[in-house]
């Protein structure tokens, strides 16, 4: 007979119990702990006797690193976030938000490394006609593109042994199953053991895997958190799908740095690059309209320009609401009580909603002096210079601190026409005036704001 348990599985850690918990012991996340049946019959074990293979160590100078190879995959911005192109035995794991383009990328790229490489891509979702009409759309007829509909993971990885494919991409990993397991195709289990099946296949035969993974509703990648520990890198789409414009960021990278983002267009013809993000995020902004003000962010190496829209509104409630959009709400309390007590502006009967255009998420605090100054300007209903650009740090005593790259956030934004940049009188060191603009530095927001302001 049989040896059936019902057992409950946490999807953030991978805790298991033979009870239900409210709050998971070992990482203590409430409502986690899901529910999975298992079959203790079909599990083996290794016999005591069994010899075990001794590895000897091996010492650091003698591993050679010349031999790394990188794929390029024709999207320079993809390339970006991946730290130059696909390591060669990679475990890449791509999520998003259903319909924001990740089989879409998937898709495209195997039209440019299909003039090199054999390709298998494997749909759990779409039937291989599907797959058909979506590649003719999107230009993709590469003759080393070879298309699996398959769900069975022992299959697919015995189909990789016997075709031995330069690049595998998986789409979705929540649609794989392992036959031995008998929990339904999505659970905890499941999405844990195939990757981990998919990992020592792509480690063991030294290919590069793609993998497409779900998000859910909080905005993570479906599945157990250590889903997110075992692939070498972690790459996620932001945006709003109402919106034409995506990102493309590195959570997790071991080949590269995860502070690289990529941009991209969706159009009927697939995603495009956009070579200048900064152009995009600034076009078709309100001139001589107070309440907006133009940042400039790092995003690894690249410098960013931003527009920062606020506004500031009497309240008609007996507590002001906060709002923000793209931006850390609990930075925005921090600013407006730096300005209330430190600066002299007073929200405390105002309503104040912060927005970052473009569906850009900006987390440096050099973006603070900005924000700042576009409070500042709707309250008092002021316009700001159309020609200025503000950064800093703003600190608890109301100075504004500086910040690292300074000089190529000038040089960005001497590059895009702004000619009055305001910057932290510390940065005034590191920073070769261009000619054609000026640099004006500042001790504090007041300083700020009547040095921007038109």
């Amino acid at each position: 007979m049989a040896k059936v348990k019902s057992i409950y599985i946490c999807s953030e850690c991978g805790y298991e119990s033979p009870k239900w918990y409210g709050k998971c012991p070992s990482c203590g996340e409430w409502n986690t702990m899901n529910e999975e049946i298992r079959d203790y019959s079909k599990t083996t074990t290794k016999s005591s006797s069994a010899s075990v293979a001794y590895t000897p160590a091996v010492q650091v100078n003698t591993i050679s690193t010349t031999d790394e190879i990188r794929y390029k995959t024709g999207l320079n911005e993809l390339d970006r976030v991946l730290g130059g192109g696909i390591v060669k035995g990679s475990l890449v794991l791509l999520g998003g938000d259903p319909g924001i383009g990740k089989s879409t990328i998937m898709l495209q790229i195997c039209e440019h490394l299909g003039e090199e490489l054999r390709i298998l891509y494997v749909s759990g979702e779409e039937s291989k006609r599907q797959l058909k009409l979506r590649a003719d759309r999107l230009g993709v007829n590469s003759d080393n593109l070879y298309i699996l509909t398959q769900t069975d993971v022992e299959l697919i990885c015995e189909n990789i042994r016997q075709d031995k494919p330069d690049l595998v991409m998986i789409d979705s990993i929540q649609t794989m199953s392992l036959s031995e397991l008998n929990s339904s195709p999505g659970s905890v289990t499941q999405v844990r053991e195939s990757t981990n099946y998919f990992m020592r296949t792509a480690k063991s035969m030294d290919i590069p895997m793609i993998i497409v993974g779900h998000v859910n509703k909080e905005g993570s990648i479906a599945g157990p958190k250590v889903l997110e520990h075992v692939v070498d890198a972690v790459l996620h789409f932001e945006g709003d799908k109402q919106m034409s414009y995506r990102i493309l960021r590195a959570v997790k990278n071991r080949y590269g740095s995860t502070n690289e983002i990529g941009v991209f267009e969706m159009t009927d013809k697939g995603l495009n690059e956009v070579e200048n993000p900064s152009l995009m995020l600034i076009s078709g902004r309100p001139l001589n309209v107070s309440g907006t003000c133009i940042a400039c962010a790092m995003e690894g190496t690249r410098p960013i320009l931003a527009e920062i829209q606020a506004l500031a509104t009497a309240t008609g409630f007996g507590n002001p609401r906060r709002m923000c959009t793209g931006f850390d709400y609990n930075r925005m309390n921090l600013i407006i009580a730096v300005l209330e007590k430190r600066a002299g502006y007073f929200f405390t009967n105002t309503d104040a909603y912060i927005n970052v255009v473009g569906g850009l998420r900006l987390d440096e605090t050099a973006v603070d002096l900005a924000v700042a100054v576009a409070l500042v300007s709707s309250l008092k209903d002021v316009p700001i210079s159309a020609d200025a650009i503000a950064f800093g740090e703003i600190g608890l005593a109301g100075e504004i601190r500086s910040v690292t790259h300074a000089q190529q956030r000038v040089n960005e934004a001497v590059r895009l026409g702004f000619q009055r940049i305001i910057v932290p009188s510390h940065n005034m060191k590191d920073i070769t005036p261009p000619d054609g603009a000026q640099i004006i530095p500042v001790k504090n927001v007041r300083q700020a704001f009547e040095a921007i302001s038109e």
